[in-house]
């Protein structure tokens, strides 16, 4: 297991702050500019021009202020520093900002800190950074809108393959291929057996391409501790749910967001065991 001094594992923190202060924008964005596009699409179904939106994408306009629409100051959005320098408020209404922002910078830094830790600095630490990255994303944007956009799982699984094929330290092309291909078939299986069974969906389609691209990155033998991980701790979610009154047997569980925990969970368990 590699070790680095201070001095790296710090520059890679700090780093990884600005990979999660960008991880913010990607997750409140995104799926507001999916929803943008699902909806013109309704609207021209119907023949009805779609309304004309302002623009908005993962770099443009600049960040708000979403109770007075005041725009951010670069002095006020350096990761984390800036957070505790304004006490959790806007500089300009002094409405709450999130505590959820500067928790997603940290662990943007943090993952950093961890992949440097375990593969030190090589291209396989910056692959699997930016898989931790992408799960982080399909995490937080899952637990929030039950949605998993093919923008991210389907480019992370054809990353996972090149990735395998690029690098010999990793899971070999056949064994990410077989993890795809395994991981897509084994819930689209339990899907439909669990539709033909209740006559409702147990998951959705996101879900399978998660897990190809968990399978793509861990290789085959990764799925079954992935979603060994996954059900235990969507079952204890639900659980606490029911147990709490705050949920029912019928509310929607996002299981997306357990996956991509099983997934990191499983990449760094296998590291400690086997190494790569």
């Amino acid at each position: 297991m590699p070790a680095y001094g201070p001095l790296a594992l710090a520059f890679g923190f700090l780093a990884g702050l600005c990979f999660g202060s960008f991880l913010n924008v990607v997750v409140h964005r995104l799926p507001i500019m999916i929803n943008r596009v699902w909806h013109a699409e309704a609207l021209e179904t119907l023949h009805i021009e779609p309304p004309n939106w302002p623009r908005l994408d993962l770099m443009l306009p600049r960040s708000s202020c979403p109770s007075c629409g005041a725009m951010v100051a670069a002095r006020d959005n350096i990761p984390v520093l800036s957070w505790l320098l304004l006490r959790g408020r806007c500089r300009v209404c002094e409405a709450p900002i999130a505590l959820r922002y500067p928790l997603v910078e940290l662990a943007g830094g943090a993952l950093a800190v961890a992949a440097l830790h375990h593969w030190g600095v090589t291209w396989l630490a910056v692959a699997y950074y930016a898989f931790l990255l992408a799960l982080l994303a399909l995490a937080l944007i899952d637990f929030k809108t039950l949605l998993l956009p093919d923008q991210i799982t389907v480019p992370l699984t054809w990353l996972g393959i090149l990735v395998a094929i690029a690098l010999p330290a990793m899971r070999t092309p056949v064994e990410a291929v077989l993890g795809a291909a395994g991981g897509y078939v084994l819930l689209w299986a339990f899907y439909w057996g669990h539709k033909l069974l209740t006559g409702r969906e147990g998951m959705g389609y996101g879900d399978f391409k998660l897990l190809a691209a968990l399978g793509a990155w861990l290789g085959w033998q990764g799925l079954l501790p992935v979603v060994l991980i996954a059900s235990l701790a969507g079952l204890a979610f639900a659980a606490v749910g029911l147990v709490r009154g705050t949920a029912t047997r019928a509310t929607p569980i996002p299981f997306g967001t357990f996956l991509c925990l099983g997934g990191g969970a499983t990449l760094f368990m296998k590291n400690l065991m086997f190494g790569g």
